[in-house]
């Protein structure tokens, strides 16, 4: 591991112990409970501190589990003296966590691939210290992983025996403003499972092999500056190292490999060049936002690069992650009986800002309709309409070699979300579809979840794949289709 993330690793050690030292203090004010991700703002504020907006649906980890109550027969037997129950065993305060093994299979054979599409073991642990000042978050995940077989913690790729979620530390240095500095999970924009002006890195292998939907997010090494005012509110984001996505490499999914002219997999796993120097490979983030009557406008920017490789260096063959800044919009609000949200971002490709260079991805403009609404009692449906228009759209096709293939000028996605409860809200049961007509290629994710008790929950599932061409986006993960079951223990 790196200096920096043995540094991380080390204060995910020293934040356990200080949490099992901490143990027998007081309880917190009211506001400051752990439980709550950050402390209450000071009274005199002239506008509350608006939330953070929520997490597309299913990314949201679930919470800690009540602590399970004491069995039958610990009370004062019959006639006879009163006994005392036993002492519970407690936590740590602000320390929780659940362990879960989850496991999974393809459906059909990939020469390039390994049987087994997720088969691992994971403990993770969360602690949450809160002060009138600051707070401390650190969550770190301890898993065991033979399907990727590599033990050695990477903490920017997630390899390894630990992913370190969380490792930050929020100060109130003012009434107006907020500071998190360190690692986090940062998200914004209004697409469900659709993202344009979220340029925080995704884990797109996690989202295809069956994991729990939360970890469709990867973290950033960053310091984020919210300011609240009665105008407007503005979040700023700095990270001083390009954190990209954890793309698909060939390591756990076969992909459509166009110099080699097929799928490809462990036999010729995506090699990149990605910037990796600080504070001159870095990014910045930036979005401006209020509230008008019911609906949440915002405007969005970013510095940096595209977050997974959309280039390629023709001397070597290697993928590079161009330059990429992006101006857009949202808005989102009540219509109708539901929810309407609007999207979208202009991706100005500062590489290639004419379009003429075929190994640079052409900028775009990229649009984001959708409508989510509760159909019948306990049964919600949410529907999306996304498009990627590529610009320069002749410089690009003039300036391609003989042979490449041409990508299109639009590319759609529809999708739509169903999700239904059932027994006492105990049991979930969902679908989420994407539908290209434009690629003629469809993903299709089935899930069912069912709440044992306040510890325990079970889960099945599965992601498939469908495309006339092997080379369209989600066309290319047919051998990747699969099915999963996890079971999770939660503390």
């Amino acid at each position: 591991m790196s200096g920096f993330s043995r540094c991380l690793t080390g204060c995910l050690g020293v934040a356990l112990l200080l949490s099992a030292s901490m143990a027998q203090e007081p309880a917190l004010p009211t506001g400051l409970a752990p439980s709550s991700p950050e402390p209450a703002l000071p009274s005199g504020l002239d506008m509350p501190k608006p939330s953070e907006p929520a997490l597309p649906a299913g990314l949201d980890a679930p919470a800690a589990p009540s602590e399970p109550a004491l069995p039958a027969g610990l009370g004062a037997p019959d006639g006879g003296q009163k006994l005392a129950a036993p002492r519970e065993r407690r936590l740590p305060e602000g320390l929780s966590g659940f362990w879960e093994t989850r496991g999974g299979a393809r459906l059909q054979d990939d020469p390039y691939e390994k049987a087994a599409s997720i088969g691992e073991t994971r403990l993770q642990l969360q602690l949450d210290r809160a002060g009138e000042k600051a707070a401390l978050k650190v969550v770190g995940d301890f898993l065991y992983d033979p399907v990727l077989n590599e033990h050695d913690v990477d903490l920017e790729d997630g390899d390894g025996w630990l992913d370190l979620r969380q490792a930050n530390l929020l100060l109130r240095p003012a009434s107006f403003m907020d500071l998190k500095l360190g690692r986090q999970i940062n998200t914004w924009g209004t697409g469900d499972m659709l993202f344009i002006n979220d340029l925080f890195p995704k884990d797109w292998n996690s989202y295809f092999i069956g994991r729990d939907d939360e970890y469709l997010k990867a973290p950033s090494d960053s310091l984020k500056a919210s300011l609240f005012s009665d105008w407007a509110n503005l979040d700023l984001i700095y990270s001083p190292r390009f954190d990209s996505d954890r793309f698909i490499d060939g390591r756990r999914i076969s992909y459509w490999n166009g110099a080699l002219g097929r799928r490809a997999g462990r036999d010729a796993t995506v090699s990149a060049d990605k910037p990796d120097d600080t504070f001159r490979d870095d990014e910045w983030a930036a979005r401006l936002y209020r509230t008008l009557g019911s609906y949440e406008i915002a405007a969005y920017g970013y510095d940096g690069f595209w977050k997974s490789p959309a280039g390629s260096d023709p001397r070597t063959g290697r993928a590079t992650f161009p330059r990429l800044q992006v101006f857009g919009a949202s808005g989102r609000g009540p219509f109708a009986k539901g929810i309407l949200s609007l999207e979208t971002g202009w991706y100005r490709s500062a590489d290639d800002l004419s379009g003429d260079d075929p190994f640079v991805r052409n900028s775009e403009l990229r649009y984001l309709v959708g409508y989510e609404q509760e159909l019948a009692r306990d049964l919600t449906g949410g529907i999306q309409y996304y498009v990627e228009q590529m610009l320069d759209y002749d410089d690009y096709r003039r300036a391609l070699p003989p042979g490449m293939r041409a990508a299109d000028e639009y590319r759609q996605v529809v999708t739509l979300r169903l999700t239904k409860l059932l027994m006492s809200q105990n049991l979930q049961v969902g679908v989420f579809l994407y539908f290209s007509p434009t690629d003629r290629d469809a993903y299709l994710r089935p899930k069912a979840s069912y709440k044992i008790d306040d510890h325990w929950i079970a889960e099945v599932g599965g992601n498939i794949f469908v495309g006339e061409d092997d080379h369209t986006f989600f066309g290319q993960f047919e051998r990747a289709n699969n099915i999963y079951a996890s079971l999770r223990y939660g503390f």
